[in-house]
């Protein structure tokens, strides 16, 4: 490919193959809502589903033409015919004339194996079969897109069968030819060979659509495009069947920061993350931490020796700028950390530190020592910052729990009950509260709460987000410490607490006290500090 000599087209069929993932639904409006954030970000192509498949298609296709797509093409997607002699009332073709999208999607076999044993027709039947079917839509007025299914196995299988059904399309008045690596066991490099060899055949421009099953989608994807492909299908965030399709997330900031190649409306990379974020949402599935170029985890830093050099030049230990992408540096703090996890956090915070003070030694000797003892501050920075604010004689926690006890019935004939007891000292006053709860963790926390909301009315507005346990040194069994991460939030922003202890309870009821003590700190709270 030479670079930035020609446009690449985006086709997302996130809609349709996207939803064929395991665990993958979508309703009506949930399509509706994704199909106008891909407009908006510069989708060429959106496919929308296969309307003669499914009711639920069928309404997204209808409801969407109300939709005021200012960059995408919306397409329908479906099959050749089944008997080349009833094209006309082919219920599949005529459902996708139904759809009135500008562009129709088909696919035909162009392996063999699957035209002769699958749908038991000669070579010639099956050319026939997509030539007239391309036709029909043609002469419908729509713009038609040949998806080539299986074409890497059936062009290794049989050379000549695979051109032969991709010319039929051709000739029919398919606009653009789709090499599809349908079982995703293709390499790169047979890829980019394959492609070539296309492009000297095929009049029309050549695309690719690539599963994820070697791990090479978004690789294949690429060695296409640098063969000369112009047309790149895929999924937000790799979803799909099996093991996913091609990750347009990947492949777009690949294309444009490592090839300088172009999208005909893709104007503000930028916005790239909260794209995978919103669709991770629509799904509600958690964002993967880890994913290339958009992951929380993208461009974080844990080794002390990495953040020295991030902090002198960004480069050094990552590929691109964060921002490009819409993404941003981190920097974790934990048993690997040096003093420069310190500072470059202090730093981060707001926080400044004379630059020859002892608390950096201080401070990394501490987490050293707590992370050996199962602390974990990667999704716990709120505990993080007060350890670093106590050390600078800038906090001192806002309440201490002197007496705890937890109450647990449970049985055949007994009403399930959890209590919490809590004796807690605020400056010169101590609070003896006790409060029912949907478990013993619901249970402290709601008696911490009632024991310091007469002295701290302020944490009425904080709530519990999410709770996880990892149980450490398993084989232990039940004599084992647990790690306790709480996420907390107050309506405007969230954070994170950890505790550790072979009791849950305790474990639980530090988290706890870090959330609060945290809440009162970002609150500036002065009343009765201890």
């Amino acid at each position: 490919m030479t670079k930035g000599a020609k446009l690449t087209e985006l086709y997302d069929t996130t809609l349709r193959d996207g939803t064929q993932g395991e665990h993958i639904t979508l309703s009506v409006q949930d399509k509706l809502l994704i199909a106008e954030k891909l407009d908006e970000f510069g989708m060429d192509f959106i496919e929308g589903g296969w309307p003669s498949s499914n009711p639920k298609d069928e309404e997204f296709f209808s409801k969407a033409r109300s939709l005021h797509l200012r960059h995408s093409k919306l397409c329908s997607f479906g099959s050749t015919a089944r008997l080349s002699t009833a094209i006309e009332n082919d219920p599949n073709l005529t459902g996708l004339v139904r759809s009135e999208t500008p562009v129709v999607t088909i696919f035909g076999k162009t392996w063999n194996a699957h035209s002769k044993k699958g749908l038991g027709i000669s070579d010639e039947e099956n050319a026939e079969l997509i030539h007239k079917s391309v036709a029909f839509l043609k002469k419908e007025g729509r713009e038609v897109f040949f998806d080539a299914e299986h074409f890497f196995d059936g062009y290794k299988s049989d050379r000549e069968f695979a051109l032969k059904m991709v010319r039929s399309a051709i000739e029919a008045g398919a606009t653009r030819i789709i090499l599809c690596d349908t079982n995703g066991g293709t390499l790169p490099q047979e890829v980019g060979e394959i492609v070539t060899d296309v492009l000297g055949v095929s009049t029309v421009p050549v695309g690719i659509h690539c599963h994820n099953d070697s791990d090479l989608a978004v690789a294949n994807s690429i060695a296409a495009v640098v063969a000369g492909a112009t047309h790149i299908q895929g999924t937000i965030n790799g979803i799909g069947e099996r093991c996913g399709n091609a990750n347009l997330v990947s492949i777009i900031p690949n294309i444009i920061l490592k090839l300088q190649g172009r999208f005909t409306f893709v104007e503000h990379l930028a916005q790239l993350t909260l794209l995978s974020n919103y669709v991770y949402e629509i799904l509600n599935l958690p964002p993967n931490t880890k994913a290339p170029f958009v992951g929380k985890s993208a461009f974080a830093h844990k080794g002390g020796i990495h953040v020295s050099a991030v902090m002198k030049e960004s480069s050094l230990y990552e590929h691109i700028d964060p921002a490009l992408v819409g993404n941003r540096q981190r920097v974790l703090v934990s048993e690997l950390s040096g003093q420069s996890n310190i500072r470059y956090k202090a730093q981060e915070l707001g926080i400044t530190i004379p630059e020859k003070s002892d608390v950096f030694k201080k401070i990394v000797h501490n987490i050293k020592e707590l992370e050996h003892r199962g602390y974990q501050f990667d999704g716990a920075e709120a505990s993080f910052e007060l350890i670093l604010q106590q050390e600078l004689g800038n906090f001192t926690p806002f309440f201490e729990v002197l007496e705890t006890k937890v109450h647990i019935e449970s049985g055949k004939d007994s009403k399930n009950v959890d209590q919490a007891i809590l004796k807690v000292q605020v400056g010169n006053d101590v609070e003896l509260t006790a409060a029912d709860g949907d478990g013993p963790v619901n249970a402290l926390d709601k008696a911490l709460r009632k024991a310091l909301t007469r002295f701290y009315p302020e944490i009425r507005s904080v709530r519990l987000v999410d709770y996880k346990v990892r149980v450490l040194e398993e084989k232990r069994g039940t004599s084992a410490k647990v790690r306790v991460l709480i996420e907390t939030g107050n309506g405007r922003t969230t954070w994170g607490t950890v505790g550790v202890s072979t009791n849950i309870i305790e474990a639980s009821l530090q988290a706890l006290k870090d959330s609060i003590n945290y809440h009162l700190y970002l609150g500036k709270s002065t009343l009765h500090a201890v």
